[in-house]
């Protein structure tokens, strides 16, 4: 149960932050990516300060060792640049900057009932859906092409 709790706790502070800060004014948004045109340098500011707080506590995070609510820190393990990960950003970038939201303030945002949002995180599931099949489907397709080569086959 203190997980949950945890987890909503963090769910709510985090939703807060991002309604205080402007980041679901999807207008803000998009009047901070226009950097040509009449630019919004304010959401600047909210991401140094979004970096410096959270960099404090990833550095106290790695101190401690163990996390308090799980069985063990979930750290990355991987620190390649490969073309799922550059292709992730870029879709990640386009789709911010076509409709001015990402998936915290789409979530956020939300609870307006608003249809373009509703159809935005729609979208969003499913492309997250999408992505998981297709991820299992090529895990799938390794293991077997590995156990025909394993078994003598010539895979």
């Amino acid at each position: 149960m203190p997980l949950v709790l945890v987890s909503f706790a963090c769910g709510f502070i985090f939703g807060a932050g991002l309604l205080i800060s402007g980041m679901t004014d999807t207008a803000k948004v998009l009047g901070f990516l226009d950097i040509f045109g009449a630019w919004d340098a304010t959401l600047a500011f909210v991401m140094a300060g979004a970096v410096a707080v959270s960099s404090i506590g990833f550095v106290l995070a790695r101190r401690r060792g163990a996390p308090v609510f799980a069985a063990q820190s979930l750290w990355p393990t991987r620190r390649d640049i490969d073309v799922p990960l550059v292709t992730g950003a870029a879709l990640f970038g386009i789709g911010w900057g076509l409709a001015g939201l990402c998936p915290g303030p789409a979530l956020v945002n939300l609870a307006g009932l608003s249809l373009p949002v509703i159809v935005f995180v729609a979208a969003m599931a499913v492309g997250m859906l999408g992505h998981d099949a297709w991820n299992r489907s090529r895990a799938s397709a390794r293991q077997t092409a590995q156990a025909t080569v394993a078994a003598g086959g010539d895979g």
